[in-house]
């Protein structure tokens, strides 16, 4: 059963399919964002920026979903969470707490990591998420998911450098999850009686830039692009075994699913 009213923090393409959704289904959606909601949304909205104190208390909610990206101060994450804790009535029964798979930008090593490996931040960005992490777990509770690199309709950089011909790093090891399996993925989470503390999203299908330059191009009809200057951060390979535990399967296991469904939809 989906909860009923949930409090989105941040509404990016992620939280406003979660708020869709919920709403589809019957749920009250609050959403907690800086700028004025648009026309077309239809659930409640609440003007705040989080990186000041709020100035009114949040309603009482089932649920929360947190979907903010890093902010321009180093502390900004961390901060965000603790005045949304502070202003909510009560803690909820529910928070989902979005991250990043960057916070393992410090591994060098290739065997799989898992949700039981601990975060090895390199940059302010990943050290914000990190940071962001453990507040929300301590303040509210939170379940952190992890997705890899979110692709689907409108997130189609990689496809644009192929046909640019740019250089890419071909040996880079690279996770990705679709957009729609991220969404499918807090939608069961919130639904779901128990949950993990910490969930990787992360497809089937583990891959180096290399092999999705090549498909992309084989597809697109150009030619693969050449290979770049190695990066220094040769990328890690995550393990969706537990995920696997979660969702009743993916409705893209691999990056040919997807990608393949987004050439195909380009005509």
């Amino acid at each position: 059963m989906i909860p009923a009213r949930t409090l989105l923090v941040g509404s990016g393409r992620i939280g406003s399919r979660v708020a869709e959704e919920l709403r589809r289904a019957g749920g009250e959606v609050v959403a907690l964002r800086r700028s004025a909601a648009s026309d077309s949304d239809s659930w409640q909205h609440i003007a705040a920026d989080l990186s000041r104190p709020l100035d009114e208390a949040l309603p009482e909610v089932d649920a929360v979903v947190v979907t903010l990206p890093p902010g321009e101060q180093p502390d900004f994450l961390a901060e965000a969470v603790s005045r949304v804790a502070e202003a909510l009535p009560e803690r909820p029964a529910r928070t989902i707490w979005v991250s990043s798979t960057r916070v393992f930008e410090g591994y060098s090593d290739e065997r799989a990591l898992d949700e039981d490996d601990e975060p090895r931040p390199r940059s302010e960005r990943a050290r914000q998420l990190v940071d962001g992490e453990v507040r929300a777990a301590e303040l509210l509770g939170a379940t952190i998911l992890r997705p890899a690199g979110i692709y689907g309709p409108g997130r189609d950089r990689l496809i644009r450098q192929v046909l640019a011909g740019a250089p890419v790093d071909h040996d880079r090891r690279t996770n990705r999850i679709h957009e729609t399996d991220v969404v499918r993925t807090i939608l069961t989470m919130l639904r779901a009686e128990e949950v993990p503390a910490v969930l990787h999203a992360v497809d089937r299908r583990p891959a180096t830039l290399g092999e999705v330059v090549t498909f992309l191009a084989d597809r697109l009809g150009v030619p693969v692009p050449p290979r770049g200057e190695p990066d220094e951060r040769r990328g890690t390979v995550l393990d969706g075994t537990r995920l696997g535990e979660v969702l009743d399967g993916l409705a893209y296991p691999t990056f040919e699913d997807g990608y393949g469904e987004m050439l195909a939809q380009r005509g």
